[in-house]
């Protein structure tokens, strides 16, 4: 890996703030940066005290990548939307058996790129899982309504008529090995923490050891791209004895908007054409002024006050407006709109917001996964998704596990084969 690593990725890497780590420079608690083309530069080496650098300095990542699946594992695909968490699971070595999603233009979207896959288009209320028992894979990004508590501690029937009820009614009836549930990370110290607790609560008293629910972000998983989101997996009580599960090692190095839209690593060309949103000639011209990497802030004063109005004289950050991204960082969470005023994504040279294809890059999505419906509900597809990296790496811990499973059964199979023939 290159060892020399741009001080903003290092804040990324380490979760505080670029002065954050000038302040530790300053204190002697980091080695001194040096400077090159006027960035400034960490070595990754000299920081391996810090836990994140030395689990990439020290990751397992490509013995990881090498997991192959002992058979084609099945799966089910909740809340699929345009299938950014569903692709990935496919590359680690899942068969979906059922794709679920309600929204039409997602559901165009699956068929087109994947005609063999079995999308249910519909609302989940109206899905049955018994009939796909004993699936090895239930996996879904369930949206999470918040809970009404009145004083009781929840089961499985008090969540009934929210979407969580709904994944978990699935797997209660398909008694899957395993389950993947994706949300976003404020789930976690939603109402204080009760309800990631309720949650997992309800879906250990179905008969699963739930894994501690664990924040992943994106960028340690060559995914280009600041996005962090909650993964909460579940055993079922009966394959615990046979492995141990571990989450996916980070990748070796960080990627950038560069390794996203230009050939190199991540792709092996430069991003294609495609459509895009524009910006009214007025915003344009004052985005104009923002550097890469850049927000309002760095407008002159006149163009900054124009800009945000009354929002001007309100304080705190807004890093989100007139924000441009830079070719030498990650990309910041994408929305689903790139032209929002609230939370802009502007190309790091051109002054327009990212096109389609850009957006999809940046989720790791393969240049031939085509997205059907309006240009905004194609943005939206793919604002919402998981990236396709992320739910790779996490699908190749959980065939490892499934792999353990295999081979136990396998063991025991064959042992009883002999067993029998012996008395024969």
């Amino acid at each position: 890996m290159n060892d020399l690593t741009p001080l903003p990725i290092v804040a990324d890497i380490l979760s505080v703030s670029k002065a954050t780590l000038k302040r530790w420079e300053n204190s002697g608690k980091l080695l001194p940066s040096c400077e090159q083309d006027g960035q400034v530069f960490y070595s990754l080496s000299d920081l391996r005290d810090f836990q994140p650098i030395k689990d990439m300095l020290e990751s397992n990542w490509q013995e990881e990548s090498r997991i192959t699946a002992a058979r084609p594992f099945t799966s089910i695909e909740l809340f699929a939307g345009a299938g950014g968490l569903a692709l990935g699971l496919e590359k680690s070595g899942f068969q979906h058996v059922m794709v679920n999603e309600i929204d039409h233009d997602a559901c165009k979207t699956l068929r087109y790129n994947r005609p063999e896959w079995n999308v249910i288009e519909s609302s989940i209320h109206e899905v049955d899982f018994k009939k796909y028992q004993d699936v090895d894979l239930i996996s879904g990004g369930f949206p999470c309504q918040a809970f009404s508590y009145a004083g009781k501690k929840l089961g499985f029937e008090d969540v009934r008529g929210t979407l969580f009820f709904e994944f978990a009614r699935s797997i209660k009836e398909a008694r899957p090995k395993l389950f993947l549930g994706e949300n976003v990370r404020g789930l976690l110290s939603h109402d204080g923490g009760h309800t990631i607790q309720t949650i997992c609560s309800i879906l250990e008293s179905l008969g699963y050891f739930i894994i501690p629910p664990q924040v992943l972000k994106s960028i340690f998983y060559r995914v280009p791209q600041k996005r962090e989101r909650l993964f909460i997996i579940g055993i079922r009580h009966d394959l615990v004895k046979y492995g141990h599960f571990t989450w996916p090692s980070p990748y070796c190095r960080i990627m950038n908007l560069q390794d996203a839209l230009k050939g190199g690593e991540l792709y092996p060309c430069d991003v294609p054409d495609s459509l895009g949103q524009t910006y009214p000639s007025s915003k344009q011209r004052i985005l104009e002024h923002v550097p890469p990497g850049g927000y309002w802030r760095d407008l002159p004063d006149k163009l900054q006050r124009e800009y945000m109005k009354n929002s001007y004289f309100l304080g705190g950050g807004k890093t989100g407006m007139a924000r441009r991204l830079s070719w030498h960082e990650p990309s910041l969470t994408l929305t689903c709109s790139p032209a929002q005023k609230q939370t802009e994504r502007c190309h790091p040279e051109e002054t327009r917001p990212l096109t389609v294809r850009e957006y999809a890059r940046i989720q790791t999505f393969p240049d031939d996964w085509g997205f059907l419906g309006s240009l905004s509900s194609q943005y939206k597809q793919i604002g919402n998704a998981v990236p396709v990296n992320l739910a790779l790496a996490v699908g190749q811990r959980l065939v490892a596990f499934l792999n353990l499973v295999e081979r136990h059964f396998n063991h025991e199979s064959r042992v009883s084969q002999i067993a029998m023939a012996e008395q024969d």
